[in-house]
This record gives C-alpha cells, structure tokens and sequence, in this order.
C-alpha cells in the first residue's frame, strides 16, 4: 500500500519533542500526532477510574472500555477521552508522572501501538513519543531521536510550567520537576517493553548546546528531501 511520508521523532521527556514535531507538521504540511499524549489520557481515565497504575490486569481491562482520539491542528493535537477534550487536564503533574507508570506494561503498550498505527498507517505524519522509530514505524521514512541532558531538560520543562501554569508561583519548584523527570527516564529506559533508546538507523541529536532554530534546522534538512519540491512546498513562515 503506498502511503504519505513518516517522520519519527523520540526522545525522552523535556527534550522538546512537542516543538520540533509541531514545527515540522506546519512546515510540511504534515499531520501531528503527539503519541505521548494518548498515554497520558489513558492515566487519566486510570486516575477518574480509581485504578492502580500498577494492576496490570485491572488497567487491560480499563484499555478494552477506553476511546481516546486526537484532533490534529495548527496549535497541537486537541486530546478526547471518550469523547470529552482533556487536553488541558492531561498536562497536569499527576497525570504525566501516570503515564510513565501505566506505559510499563506490555499489553498496555501492545494497544497503544494499534492505535498509534491506525492513526499514522496512511503516512504525511510526524509522530513524536518514545518508541515510534524503534517499536511503532521502525520502517519511518526519517528518525530522529532528541535528547538533551537531563539539567537542560528540567529546566525547559520548569520553564514551560511556568508559562503554561495558573498564577505565578503555582508551578512545581525546579527540584521536584527535576526529581520526577530523573524518575520518569528511570522507567522509561529500563522498562521490559519498548524501553527508551535510539532506533539503529535514527539520527540523534542532543541539543543541550543547541538554539530551538539550530535545532530545527538540522531537522528540516533531514525532512526536506522526502518532498519534490516541484510539489509541495513548505507553509509560509
């Protein structure tokens, strides 16, 4: 079956997936499926469920009465869980430190990828998460992995809480998003199911010493020869 062009980018947390993958999709005109965020929906329904991130037989169950369904557009992906948008709830701190939790779990992981597959299967995507190149599209068209190191990372996402969050001062202090991101590459690198790490053939960037615009430009050149540029032209800047 011919299908539109993939792009993979993984990475750990903070490491600026989200940026680089709605950069790349308007850039493109590519389709922008944040597949990080559905698992954070699902450890929200585990959250107003009253589940144990931990019962792996409970959260299976759980996976089997669960719709969860992404809106691509300009701004990001709108998030629906059973048909309600959570896309503001699903950036809280409970949350995000759930999703690492329930993504342990191998049938957890087995149904989030038929579902990450059936979203992107006709291709002119960029999917960002932790395992699309490796697990997800290993046959991706371009893979990138984007890390940074993990004082770079706190820092950004201390940064973006902070501009995301309620009224100044109500954000987690640096030291706890520090501690939970060290926690949550904990699990991520060394869980028994599609653990964190570079596909053989991806392209790793650590942007600890980069500007977002280096970054993206060394992105960009990776994307742009998927594209006859006598047919599609990148969205004006």
């Amino acid at each position: 079956m011919n299908r539109g062009p993939i792009v993979a980018i993984d990475g750990p947390a903070g490491a600026g997936k989200s940026t680089v993958a709605r950069h790349l999709a308007h850039h493109f005109r590519l389709l922008n499926l944040e597949t990080g965020a559905m698992y954070r929906a699902f450890a929200l329904k585990a959250i107003l469920s009253d589940q144990d991130f931990d019962d792996a037989p409970a959260l299976e169950q759980l996976a089997a009465e669960t719709s969860i369904t992404l809106e691509s557009q300009r701004s990001g992906n709108r998030v629906f869980l059973d048909g309600q948008d959570v896309t503001e709830r699903i950036r809280d701190s409970d949350v995000t430190q759930g999703a690492s939790r329930v993504s342990v779990h191998p049938a957890i992981r087995v149904w989030m990828v038929n579902l990450q597959r059936e979203l992107g299967r006709r291709g002119g995507v960029v999917m960002e998460g932790r395992d699309i190149g490796t697990v997800v599209f290993p046959d991706a068209d371009v893979k990138v992995f984007l890390d940074a190191s993990p004082e770079a990372r706190s820092r950004r996402r201390y940064e973006q809480n902070m501009d995301g969050g309620p009224a100044s001062g109500s954000a987690p202090e640096h030291l706890t998003v520090s501690r939970e991101l060290r926690e949550r590459d904990e699990r991520d690198r060394n869980r028994t199911s599609s653990p964190l790490r570079p596909a053989p053939d991806a392209v790793v960037i650590d942007s600890t010493s980069l500007t977002l615009d280096q970054v993206l430009q060394q992105i960009e050149d990776l994307v742009r020869p998927l594209f006859d540029p006598q047919k599609t032209q990148p969205a004006a800047q």
